[in-house]
């Protein structure tokens, strides 16, 4: 499982690949990044994308509405990657 910081800076790497103009330093971890950083809904898609092939996980649509502010998505990330990891070792938590 990657650590928050780095999930924070993938995210960030992200954003910043879809919409090069945000300025990902001045974001508030809990204000809404469509918002803060003017996404649309195919930004956001592009970026919801993007992180599920590189941790390689799935995100379902669902979840989207639970993951719209930095601190959301780096917490959700932390879970989902940890829950990938265990599931591709076959190790549980111990």
């Amino acid at each position: 499982m990657k650590d928050k910081q780095a999930l924070t800076e993938l995210v960030c790497r992200h954003i910043r690949d879809i919409a090069p103009d945000a300025d990902t330093a001045q974001l508030d971890p809990g204000e809404d990044m469509r918002d803060a950083l003017d996404l649309d809904s195919m930004d956001f898609l592009r970026l919801v994308e993007a992180l599920g092939r590189e941790l390689e996980i799935h995100i379902p649509e669902a979840d989207f509405a639970s993951i719209t502010q930095l601190s959301q998505m780096v917490d959700y990330l932390s879970r989902h990657t940890g829950e990938s990891e265990q599931e591709n070792t076959g190790q549980g938590p111990v």
